[in-house]
């Protein structure tokens, strides 16, 4: 049954990145009204009599959804019954099916009735929600036969607080990303990483779209650089631990990438495969900061557990010795 859970949950995994990739491409070839004001048919119909591009993209995205949603309630179903003794794997598995359908809902609302701009930039980081609840369970299922170990790792509470902080910070990020894409503001500002370079402070002549375009750089540089001084904490505390130092220089790389290719979308004038690696890596980035969130809701329940059983002025000594 392990055996199974593995490959269910991996498939699932991928299947919830092809999810995300596709609503991205849904938005950045504008197909989000190819099958009409019509859900979950399309135009009305089972199988439309004419195809334009649009359908097809919109037509694809919707497929793959539904059927990823089987596999991610199947996976949520049998890790509950399998491996609910795990303490996440009954929360993940009501988040990772909870937050598809919240996801599935926004989306056949915005196309029946339309959305404003600024409720379906939520869809994404819905949909991101949901994607790390699956990655996470993937993950767990993984670490039941201990070819890696986690147990071993605590994490500071000072640290803890800075990654939960980095986590919602990340969605915020997501989230001005994503109404770039919705607003239509990708290529409003036609240098980088500044709008103008030539004219850095020209905020008066600035329109929405450049407001929220500069808006986003902003608060994405400002995620890269929490980010590598928090790789140079965790190289200075936890660089012993495999776990927090590869795991972090992953992170690290990621997000690195993610400016990458945010700058690359400007001088490509908005490449559509630059623009997918661009979510696909941001994806990942987020995956990879929900397992440091899970690895130190951990070490606070440890913590709490070893604070009942010995003295607070022997803490730090258990620690050394754990």
């Amino acid at each position: 049954m392990i055996k199974t859970l593995k490959w269910l949950s991996v498939t699932a995994t991928v299947g919830m990145m092809f999810v995300l990739l596709g609503g991205a491409l849904v938005t950045k070839t504008g197909s989000e009204d190819g099958c009409g004001q019509s859900w979950p048919l399309c135009e009305g119909q089972l199988v439309p009599t004419e195809f334009t591009f649009e359908m097809a993209v919109e037509l694809s995205h919707r497929l793959v959804s539904g059927l990823v949603g089987i596999v991610v309630v199947l996976l949520a179903v049998l890790a509950w019954k399998k491996i609910g003794n795990i303490r996440e794997v009954k929360f993940l598995s009501f988040m990772s099916v909870s937050f598809l359908i919240i996801q599935a809902l926004i989306g056949a609302a915005a196309v029946v009735w339309g959305q404003s701009d600024f409720v379906l930039a939520l869809h994404f980081g819905i949909s991101l929600v949901s994607y790390a609840s699956v990655f996470l369970l993937m993950l767990l299922i993984f670490e039941i036969d201990k070819k890696y170990d986690s147990a071993a790792l605590h994490i500071k509470k000072k640290h803890r607080i800075e990654i939960y902080s980095l986590y919602i910070y990340t969605f915020i990020v997501v989230y001005t990303g994503a109404l770039v894409r919705h607003t239509e503001s990708n290529l409003v500002c036609g240098d980088w990483p500044l709008c103008s370079n030539s004219q850095p402070f020209s905020f008066a002549s600035f329109s929405l779209e450049q407001w929220i375009q500069m808006g986003h750089r902003f608060a994405a540089g400002i995620l890269f650089i929490w980010t590598v001084l928090f790789f140079f904490k965790v190289f200075l505390h936890y660089r012993g631990n495999k776990i927090m130092f590869w795991g972090w220089s992953i992170t690290l790389f990621l997000i690195s990438l993610q400016v990458i290719f945010g700058g690359l979308i400007i001088f490509t004038l908005l490449n559509l495969g630059v623009a997918l690696m661009h979510a696909l890596v941001i994806t990942c980035y987020v995956g990879m900061l929900s397992y440091f969130v899970l690895l130190s809701t951990r070490s606070a329940k440890a913590e709490q557990s070893l604070e009942v059983n010995v003295p607070d002025a022997n803490l730090s000594s258990a620690y050394t010795r754990t």
